[in-house]
């Protein structure tokens, strides 16, 4: 009987120390996922505070009323003005141009691609929709300039269009959003239960009816998702506009005029056109908070669209 009693306690012992041990190895698995769930926090915090941060000196020479409230932006020259508008016309004027592009494509390739295509297109096709995500967009930029506007555009409307426009920016800017609107888009229609199908063919619907009526509303959160990604890429992009667009800021929504985005001018400053230091190189950082609240508050609308339309439908 001691015997087996101290085997029992050895054995109990030992299942002890195990369960200790995996315990253990939970915690520090918990904390690693914790530590880096919250690395995309820490960094937002960290970009906010330096964006913040450096943003004080420069309203502290020009006042918030001249910043948002005036048309005008000429930091360069003389007679210096430092009126946001002109740089957010620009960026909202490659971003609606590039979606109204971008957007009937994408749809049409997702719907095609989910409802329609054969499974081995679809293997085949989607691939080759995504590789021009791969693509750089230094070499968007440069086609966009040297063939799109020289070739197709010029020859369209002739000199009325400038050598740097936006719309040949727009153009490429819509190529490289394609893939992100069509491949998230596809994904959420292929989520939607094969049931809700059926039923809808049951009831004498058409595959169109279907496609539109049925599965594109059932899968509208993704597809906006994929629109939102598509306009932060647009936003926040770079090299098109400031190769393909022009330098010149201008508060027009005009796609045939040259224009100045935000990320054109923080580029255009990053590169040496001002002196670190000066309230012209603080400007960058205005412009890129202004940015940063700009996206943050569509962002936002975008999530209170997405959870009203899922109430509607839940």
């Amino acid at each position: 009987m001691a015997a087996a009693g101290t085997r029992l306690d050895a054995d109990l012992g030992a299942a002890l120390s195990k369960r200790r041990f995996k315990r253990a190895g939970e915690s520090v698995v918990k904390l690693t996922l914790v530590a880096a769930a919250s690395v995309s926090l820490f960094t937002t915090v960290a970009i906010v505070a330096v964006l913040v941060w450096e943003s004080i000196p420069f309203f502290q020479e020009v006042p918030v009323r001249d910043f948002l409230l005036k048309t005008d932006w000429q930091p360069l020259f003389e007679p210096i003005t430092f009126g946001v508008w002109e740089l957010i016309a620009g960026t909202m004027n490659i971003v609606l141009w590039s979606l109204v592009m971008a957007l009937p494509i994408g749809l049409a390739a997702a719907i095609y691609l989910s409802e329609y295509a054969d499974p081995r297109v679809r293997r085949i096709l989607k691939p080759l929709l995504e590789a021009l995500a791969s693509v750089p967009t230094v070499v968007y930029a440069y086609f966009a300039l040297t063939f799109v506007t020289l070739n197709v555009l010029r020859p369209i409307f002739g000199d009325s269009i400038s050598i740097f426009n936006a719309l040949g920016a727009s153009t490429v800017m819509a190529v490289m959003l394609i893939p992100t609107i069509a491949s998230i888009s596809e994904d959420a229609m292929a989520s939607v239960p094969r049931e809700l199908r059926e039923g809808a063919y049951g009831l004498g619907a058409t595959r169109l009816e279907v496609a539109f009526k049925v599965v594109l509303p059932a899968a509208l959160s993704g597809v906006i998702a994929s629109v939102l990604l598509a306009i932060a890429r647009a936003v926040g992009e770079t090299m098109i506009v400031a190769v393909a667009a022009g330098s010149t800021p201008n508060l027009t929504l005009s796609p045939l005029e040259s224009i100045q985005t935000m990320t054109g001018y923080m580029l255009q400053v990053g590169l040496g056109d001002a002196a670190r230091g000066s309230v012209q190189y603080r400007s960058l950082f205005a412009v890129g908070l202004s940015l940063f609240v700009i996206t943050m508050i569509f962002n936002i609308a975008a999530q209170l669209v997405i959870k009203r339309f899922r109430e509607e439908y839940d």
